[in-house]
Parts: C-alpha cells; sequence; structure tokens
C-alpha cells in the first residue's frame, strides 16, 4: 500500500512564492527607554509619525522616545479635550430654568397618574 501512495505538494506548509524583485518599503528604528532603564526598538515605516510613548511587548512597561543624541524626547502638551458630560450637552441646549421647570411638569405628571391607579377602587 505504501508504493501506491500519492506524492505531490505539502500544500499550505511551502509557499511557492519568492522574494525576488520585491522591495520591502523603506523603514526606520526608533529607540525606547522605560522607567527602569531597559531599552527596547520598534520598527516604524519612515512616513509614519513616531509616537514619544510606546509599550514594549516583552514587559508591558511603557517607555519614552530616545533622541539621536541618547536623550529622552520631552512630550508634546497640546490641547487636550475635556470629556463633555450628559449634563455639559443638555446646559448647551437649554438653561437652568428651562430644566427645572420640565422637571417640575414631570413630576406633577407622574404625581397624578400615581393617583389614579389605586387598587380596590
Amino acid at each position: 500500500m505504501a508504493d501506491r501512495s500519492l506524492r505531490g505538494m505539502r500544500l499550505g506548509s511551502q509557499s511557492l512564492q519568492s522574494e525576488e524583485g520585491v522591495t520591502f518599503s523603506p523603514r526606520k528604528t526608533s529607540t525606547y527607554r522605560s522607567a527602569d532603564g531597559t531599552t527596547f526598538e520598534v520598527t516604524f515605516s519612515a512616513e509614519a509619525e513616531v509616537p514619544t510613548q510606546w509599550e514594549s511587548a516583552k514587559t508591558g512597561a511603557e517607555g519614552r522616545l530616545v533622541a539621536d543624541n541618547g536623550e529622552l524626547v520631552e512630550r508634546e502638551v497640546g490641547e487636550e479635550k475635556v470629556a463633555r458630560t450628559h449634563w455639559d450637552m443638555l446646559l448647551e441646549r437649554r438653561t437652568r430654568a428651562e430644566l427645572e421647570e420640565l422637571l417640575q411638569e414631570r413630576l406633577d405628571f407622574l404625581r397624578a397618574r400615581k393617583g389614579q391607579h389605586k387598587i380596590g377602587a
């Protein structure tokens, strides 16, 4: 039976493609240093904007970008948007007096409805 087995390509385990004629996109390597002093490298595309912070894949520690001269790159402090709450968005649409009036109307409606549904009446 062994002499009659089919021989052929091991599908899925070997690729028929080669790297001949393939040109990779330009890349750059950036070095990061974590708080405990360990350094790690991350490869980015040459056109990519390199972030000033990156998490280490091995340790999970947050690392800061190291400049070419060996010093840490300062973080750019930009205007951070403050998260708007539902209350803030509500106050953009209505005044506090209007909200109190709506609240009173709704409370009166609920109290009136509660009085109509008495058990045993």
